[in-house]
């Protein structure tokens, strides 16, 4: 679906001047997050700024990984920029399939985003693409239900008390579940949360001679966990519900938990949206005791393809959207809660932020993440969530189909386990791991 937005007064950011370049439209891919979505409404304020329109299309988070991906591994040229993650960036920089982003000017400030999403979005110290915002992962729960069940959230919980806290704040006859988790099959939707999981409970993708572990107990415990977790405690249908369904229960008031994205935190607290906005508080993902906790590492980023006929005005727009300024912008219009997190440095250093409820949260979620070392035990790849090799995509959206089969219980953990086993193992020998 495309939306077209035109010319539009806005306030004026001095890091572009109009008409630098000849006015261009450009198409953006994008997901349908909510910060996205309101960059797309103040897309005037840049149109405004350098003459260029935009054309937007925006998809649903599996949806926009197969379509830039088909687009970009077949130059299909149908985009000019791209929202991708920290998982393609270095893969496809590598590949020269993206326009490196070591020319942009000094007053963009390229050393204030964060090292961690600096480091991730990055190939032998070049930047490919810009973070829109980073991320990672912690509980957002119900501070009214966790009093009501006589029990009190500590700032770095173990999985066992969170599994207690979902049972105790269960109210199924009023509509009311414990914990809701991604159960929507996809290797950035239930993959996503289950291997980042899954290193808390000391499990892992592949050993150090890239052999695959679903064979392993750690994993039979990681899933046996959270089926039975989610069965007690989770809404019904869980198996179709990924961020945005979740975030829609979670607003609604139907949950007690939520362990996702910290950058849901303004949504959940924004009482425009938000039916339990003044009731929500937060919490660092739960370990095991094993010395990982089980959050991840994710920038949902802006990403030039290399066959664009429009690098000049795409650099443009990458600029304005990834800017001090655009924060500053977004601030003025929505509120400091609703700027887009965890990117810049800056941002964390501004009195003006300081007071956001969510904010230290986030930042140590963040910082707590180490995508270099992410389980208990050595493994040969980089990445908390993922697996940093191209073939890990294809292998998880095959792996996810069979967990939430389980989670629906079309099948046993045992069977998904042992399924899950051999079509890795089938596909990295043929990739010739």
């Amino acid at each position: 679906m495309f939306a077209k937005y035109t010319l539009g007064a806005a306030t004026a950011l001095s890091m572009i001047s109009a008409g630098s370049v000849s006015a261009e439209t450009i198409t953006i891919a994008t997901v349908n997050n909510g910060d996205m979505i309101r960059m797309q409404g103040l897309t005037d304020d840049f149109t405004a700024k350098t003459g260029h329109e935009v054309e937007w299309v925006t998809l649903e988070e599996n949806v926009l990984r197969q379509r830039v991906t088909t687009d970009i591994t077949t130059k299909g040229g149908q985009f000019d920029i791209m929202t991708i993650g920290m998982y393609e960036t270095p893969i496809w920089g590598k590949n020269g399939w993206l326009v490196p982003l070591d020319d942009l000017p000094a007053e963009y400030d390229t050393d204030d985003i964060l090292p961690a999403m600096r480091g991730g979005l990055s190939v032998d110290g070049t930047l490919f693409a810009a973070p829109f915002y980073g991320e990672s992962s912690m509980i957002m729960y119900r501070t009214d239900l966790m009093e009501k069940a006589g029990l009190e959230m500590p700032d770095a919980p173990t999985w066992e008390f969170v599994a207690e806290a979902a049972r105790a704040m269960t109210d199924k006859d009023n509509g009311i579940y414990g914990i809701c988790l991604r159960g929507k099959a996809g290797w950035g939707e239930n993959m996503a949360f289950l291997t980042a999981t899954a290193n808390a409970f000391g499990a892992r993708w592949f050993d150090e001679d890239w052999k695959a572990q679903f064979d392993q107990p750690e994993w039979k415990e990681t899933l046996d966990f959270y089926v039975n977790l989610m069965t007690d405690a989770g809404p019904p249908g869980a198996s179709n519900n990924g961020f945005n369904e979740n975030l829609s229960l979670f607003q609604q008031g139907k949950c007690g938990m939520w362990i996702d994205a910290t950058v849901a935190a303004s949504f959940v607290t924004n009482p425009d949206d938000s039916t339990v906005a003044d009731k929500v508080g937060f919490a660092l993902a739960p370990d095991n005791g094993k010395g990982k906790r089980g959050n991840w590492l994710w920038a949902w980023a802006l990403g030039i393809p290399a066959g664009t006929q429009k690098t000049d005005a795409a650099k443009e727009f990458i600029q304005w959207a990834t800017s001090k300024e655009y924060i500053e912008l977004v601030a003025e219009k929505e509120g400091w809660a609703n700027v887009p997190p965890g990117a810049r440095t800056s941002l964390y250093e501004d009195p003006n932020y300081k007071d956001v409820p969510f904010a230290r949260m986030t930042l140590e979620s963040i910082l707590s993440a180490d995508p270099t070392n992410p389980t208990v035990d050595p493994v040969p790849y980089v990445g908390i969530q993922f697996a940093a090799i191209p073939e890990f995509a294809g292998i998880a959206g095959q792996v996810g189909q069979e967990f939430a089969a389980a989670l629906a219980g079309q099948q046993s953990v045992d069977e998904a386990l042992v399924k899950a086993q051999a079509l890795t193992t089938d596909e990295m020998e043929a990739a010739g791991y």
